[in-house]
C-alpha cells in the first residue's frame, strides 16, 4: 500500500505531501491545478525517464518520495533481500532526483540505486492507468499478458519459456555444429593432403639436426681423414712416434726403479702414458683408413635436408612443430569423422526439446482456451456496469505458425460495442470512452489476481457522465475493496464514493505560482462536490445535492 507520498520542487508543486490510506483516495480539483502533475511525478517512481524540464522554476532540483508498506509482500521482500535493501518495519522508501543541471539520483530506503531498480521495485507496487493508458489496451501483447493474469498461468508461461530457450539453445549448438562440419569438409581434401604429405616424410625428432651434422662431415672429409693420418703418424705409426720415445722412457725409467723404488710410481705413470697414447694413436689411424668417400651419401643428405625444410617453412619454424601440425590435422580429420554422430545426437537434442516445447505450449494453450471462455463470460457479466449493457465481448486465440517464448497463439480481444453487430478488434471499434470503460471492466475482474497492491487511474472517466459515471463510480468503489485506488477524477459520482478526498489547489503569487493539496472533510468536502457537480458552491441547492449524494454513501458531511 502506498502509505505516503511526497513531492518537492515538480514543475508548479513546491512541496507537497499526500497521506494515504487503504480503499479509494480520489483526488479532484478545477482544471489545470496540477492533478496529473502528482500523477506524472509519481510515474518517476516506474521508471520514467527524468527530465531536468520538471524542476520548478528557481529550484535547483526535483525530488518525488513515496513510502510503502511491503509487509505482506514475500516475492518483493525476496527481491529486496537480493538486491541488499532491507526494508524498514515493513516499509519501502523511493526516491527519485531530478537536477536543473547535472546528473539524476535514486535511492531505494536511502541507498543509492539506479532509476531502473527504482523502476522495478516501483512497477511491482503500483499499476498507473493514464486519461490515455487504455490505448495500451489495443495491444496484443497487452491482451496476452491479462488473459495469462487471469488464468494465473506464470508458472506454465515460465515453462514455455523455459523450454523455448532450451530449443533455441540446442538449435544454436546444431547450426555450429553443423557450419563447423561444413568448414571441416571444405578444408578435408587439404588437411587429407597436409598430413599425407607430413606422414610420408617419417620425421624424426631432431632429425634435421643430426643430418646437418653429417653433412658438415662430408663436406670436410678430405680435411679430416689427412689431419687424422697426421695424427696417427705423430702419435703411434710414423719415425720417432711420440709413443716409441715414451716407451724408450718407461724402460730407462724401469731399469732406475730397480736401483730406487721412489722411482717405480713414476715408471707407472709412464707406463699408463704410454697406452694413452699408442691407444689413441691406434684409433686415431683406425679413423682415417675407416672413412670411406660417399658422394652419393652426401646428396641424399642433402635432398632430405631441403625436403625437411621445405616442411618446417610450410608447417613449423621447426621439426616439433610440423609434428605438431600432423597431431592437429588428424584431430581435425576425426572431428569430422566424428561430425556425423554428433549431428544426430544434436539433432535428437533438438527433437527432445521441441517435444518438451510442444508440451509446455499445450498446456498453456489449454489454460488460455478455458480463460478466454471464463472472461469472456466474466465480461459479458460486468459490461453492463460500466455503461455497456448492450456490448458483446470475445477472446480470440489465433495459432501461430510457429511456437514462442509466449505460447503456441497469439491473444486478440474483440468487441461489438452495439446490437447486432459482430464483434471485432478494439482498435477498430471502441472509441476512447469506451476502451476506458473495457478497461476498467478488465480491471474488475482482475482485482482478486493482480498481484500490484496499488491502482492509480488519471481521469480514465474522462468523458462519461450520468447512469455510466454513476457505473463508472460503483466500479472503482469495487475494485478499492480489493486495491488500494487512487483516482484523479472530475466525476462527482465517483468522488462522493472516496474514502479519503484530496483536493489540489492553484495558488498564485507576485511572482510563481504553487500548487497545493489539502485533505477534504465536512463542508470543505460539501463543497468541493458543489462544485464538481456545475452548480455553484456557495448555492444551498448544490450544496443540499452534495450531501445527499455523500449520504448516500453514508460519507458524513
Amino acid at each position: 500500500m502506498l502509505i505516503e507520498l511526497r513531492i518537492r520542487n515538480y514543475a508548479v508543486v513546491e512541496d507537497l505531501g499526500l497521506t494515504l490510506g487503504p480503499g479509494l483516495n480520489v483526488l479532484s480539483g478545477e482544471t489545470g491545478a496540477g492533478k496529473s502533475i502528482v500523477v506524472g511525478a509519481l510515474s518517476l517512481l516506474l521508471g520514467e525517464r527524468a527530465s531536468s524540464g520538471v524542476v520548478r522554476a528557481g529550484a535547483d532540483r526535483a525530488t518525488v518520495e513515496a513510502v510503502f508498506d511491503v509487509g505482506d509482500m514475500p516475492e518483493l521482500l525476496a527481491r529486496l533481500d537480493e538486491l541488499g535493501f532491507a526494508p524498514e518495519d515493513g516499509q519501502l522508501i523511493l526516491r527519485r532526483e531530478v537536477a536543473a543541471e547535472g546528473r539524476n539520483r535514486a535511492w531505494v530506503n536511502g541507498s543509492p540505486a539506479t532509476a531502473s531498480v527504482v523502476g522495478e521495485l516501483g512497477s511491482a507496487l503500483v499499476d498507473m492507468h493514464g486519461q490515455h493508458e487504455h490505448q495500451t489496451l489495443l495491444r496484443q501483447v497487452e491482451q496476452r499478458a491479462i488473459l495469462d493474469a487471469y488464468v494465473d498461468g506464470r508458472e506454465a508461461l515460465d515453462r514455455v519459456a523455459a523450454a523455448h530457450a532450451a530449443v533455441r539453445a540446442r538449435q544454436g549448438d546444431l547450426q555450429a555444429r553443423e557450419q563447423r562440419q561444413g568448414e571441416l569438409e571444405e578444408r578435408a581434401e587439404f588437411l587429407r593432403f597436409q598430413l599425407q604429405e607430413i606422414d610420408v616424410a617419417k620425421i624424426r625428432p631432431g632429425e634435421d639436426e643430426e643430418l646437418e651434422a653429417e653433412a658438415e662431415r662430408y663436406a670436410h672429409l678430405e680435411e679430416l681423414v689427412s689431419g687424422a693420418a697426421s695424427i696417427h703418424d705423430a702419435l703411434y705409426g710414423g719415425e720417432n712416434a711420440v709413443a716409441d720415445r715414451i716407451a724408450e722412457a718407461r724402460s730407462q725409467l724401469a731399469r732406475m726403479a730397480r736401483i730406487d723404488p721412489a722411482l717405480e710410481e713414476l715408471a707407472e705413470l709412464t707406463q699408463d702414458a704410454y697406452h694413452a697414447v699408442a691407444d689413441a694413436g691406434r684409433r686415431v689411424g683406425e679413423y682415417a683408413s675407416g672413412v670411406e668417400h660417399d658422394p652419393a651419401r652426401l646428396e641424399q643428405i642433402r635432398e632430405r635436408l631441403d625436403g625437411l625444410f621445405r616442411l618446417k617453412r610450410k608447417y613449423g619454424p621447426d621439426l616439433s612443430g610440423v609434428l605438431d601440425t600432423a597431431a592437429r590435422v588428424r584431430t581435425e580429420l576425426a572431428e569430422l569423422e566424428d561430425a556425423e554422430h554428433d549431428l544426430v545426437e544434436l539433432r535428437a537434442g533438438v527433437a527432445r526439446a521441441r517435444y518438451d516445447l510442444t508440451e509446455a505450449a499445450a498446456e498453456m494453450t489449454a489454460l488460455r482456451t478455458r480463460g478466454a471462455e471464463e472472461l469472456a463470460d466474466a465480461m459479458m457479466e460486468v459490461l453492463p456496469d460500466v455503461g455497456l449493457a448492450s456490448a458483446t465481448f470475445e477472446v480470440r486465440l489465433r495459432p501461430l505458425d510457429e511456437i514462442g517464448a509466449y505460447g503456441a497463439e497469439a491473444v486478440e480481444f474483440l468487441v461489438s460495442t452495439n446490437t447486432g453487430f459482430d464483434p471485432m478488434a478494439l482498435a477498430r471499434v471502441a472509441s476512447g470512452g469506451e476502451l476506458s470503460r473495457v478497461m476498467l471492466a478488465l480491471k474488475s475482474i482482475l482485482a482478486d489476481v493482480d498481484r500490484v497492491p496499488v491502482l492509480i487511474f488519471d481521469e480514465i472517466d474522462a468523458g462519461v457522465g450520468g447512469i455510466v459515471a454513476m457505473a463508472v463510480a460503483r466500479k472503482l468503489a469495487e475494485i478499492s475493496e480489493r486495491h488500494q485506488v487512487f483516482v484523479v477524477t472530475h466525476l462527482p459520482q465517483l468522488a462522493c464514493r472516496a474514502h479519503a478526498h484530496l483536493l489540489v489547489e492553484k495558488r498564485e503569487g507576485e511572482d510563481t505560482t504553487v500548487a497545493g493539496v489539502r485533505l477534504l472533510e465536512g463542508e470543505g468536502r460539501v463543497e468541493e462536490i458543489s462544485r464538481m457537480l456545475g452548480g455553484d458552491p456557495e448555492s444551498k441547492t448544490s450544496r443540499q445535492h452534495a450531501r445527499e449524494m455523500l449520504a448516500a454513501w453514508k460519507v458524513p458531511a
